[in-house]
């Protein structure tokens, strides 16, 4: 019974765990790739290297795994894949490598920490999350919506004085003057991705091979940035890499925060939605801010901080209104306490954990004596 338990919240903790480490991978890919760009590498060259190894990387697992399962290509489909790739190797990490170029790290994190929220709006909008202003989660969630929004505003309209930490204070850091531009790149950036994360989780519900999805999204998206970087870039040069720093970001975020990533969270999205999955960036900010300040000499500021705070703040009600709903209507584990008598006239309690097993809704009702009773099974009706 008490490993049957543990199973049981190993199972319920894995998207946690995932996506808390997937975090990780992302403030890696953050930090490199900013010192990339500040060492001159063109953020459209950077983009068409990134999505060429993710498509690398993914294609044989997606070709192998996935050959009996492929759905078959439809127009529509192609349509769909073609607007992922547009949404998000091409307009989100363009626009986010310039903002990151044009700001910071860590600032960059706090702006993406919008993303929980983008994510809910646009949801609602299609009609994939429900809102009930009669009920508390619903609340929670357009009120933590409304306060990311004014933390964003801050970040972007206000920087203030200058926070130096103790191990920074004799490092001078600057930052572009083109703080404005940056943050509006970001913001649409981060717009683009959330609409990423709907469209995915709706081409998901038809397309059942994840792994050949991103391979494909990975390669339209490599010839669209290839595209767009013949017309931004006349310059032959950018597309010169060696066995350096720029070399290291393509391949880092192209294998981690393009292959890796993109099907954890379709593998993720698809048990707890794109709102859980958008709910996590505050880790990533935390991170990127502790190796920023120390490997960059990156400088705080209090506009910076008091907006990330707001953020934060707001992040949290949307994911405790998020928790409050899933915690109502959440079917997949009902526990009831049934009495009842057996033939010895016996009482004894059923333990009823009725589990979603599959797509399909099959479902598998498991028992457990409760004290000394004898145990009784059944099976659940079909739905």
């Amino acid at each position: 019974m008490e490993g049957e338990c543990n199973c049981n919240f190993f199972q319920r903790s894995k998207p946690y765990i995932a996506m808390i480490s997937l975090q990780f991978g992302y403030a890696g890919m953050n930090i490199i790739t900013k010192v990339s760009l500040n060492r001159g590498m063109s953020h459209y060259a950077l983009v068409v290297y990134r999505n060429a190894f993710a498509t690398l990387v993914i294609a044989p697992f997606a070709l192998l795994l996935e050959r009996k399962i492929r759905p078959k290509m439809t127009f529509m489909m192609f349509l769909q894949i073609f607007v992922l790739s547009l949404l998000g190797p091409l307009i989100d990490q363009n626009f986010y490598y310039a903002g990151l170029k044009l700001t910071s790290p860590t600032f960059s994190c706090a702006i993406t920490n919008m993303l929980s929220a983008m994510t809910f709006v646009i949801a609602v909008l299609c009609r994939m999350e429900k809102v009930n202003l009669k009920k508390i989660g619903s609340q929670a969630k357009v009120f933590g919506t409304i306060v990311t929004m004014c933390g964003a505003i801050l970040m972007t309209l206000y920087k203030g004085q200058i926070v130096n930490l103790i191990w920074s204070n004799q490092i001078t850091g600057t930052y572009d003057k083109e703080w404005l531009k940056g943050s509006i790149l970001l913001i649409f950036a981060t717009l683009a991705w959330a609409s990423f994360f709907i469209l995915q989780a709706i081409t998901m519900r038809k397309y059942t091979a994840p792994l050949s999805l991103i391979a494909l999204v990975c390669f339209m998206g490599t010839l669209q940035s290839m595209a767009l970087t013949f017309v931004m870039e006349h310059n032959t040069s950018v597309w010169a890499i060696g066995f350096d720093m720029n070399l290291l970001a393509a391949a880092y975020a192209g294998i981690v925060s393009s292959s890796i990533a993109y099907y954890v969270h379709g593998q993720v999205m698809e048990k707890k939605g794109p709102v859980f999955v958008t709910a996590f960036s505050p880790f990533m900010m935390i991170i990127v801010a502790i190796m920023g300040s120390f490997i960059l000499a990156e400088k705080f500021y209090i506009g910076g901080i008091v907006g990330a705070l707001v953020i934060l703040v707001g992040l949290y009600f949307v994911l405790w209104g998020k928790y409050k709903e899933n915690e109502i209507e959440e079917s997949s584990v009902i526990i009831e306490a049934v009495k009842g008598i057996n033939g010895n006239n016996q009482m004894m309690i059923i333990v009823i954990n009725d589990i979603e097993m599959s797509k399909n809704s099959e479902k598998i009702i498991s028992t457990a004596p409760v004290f000394s009773f004898p145990m009784l099974t059944r099976e659940a009706p079909k739905s």
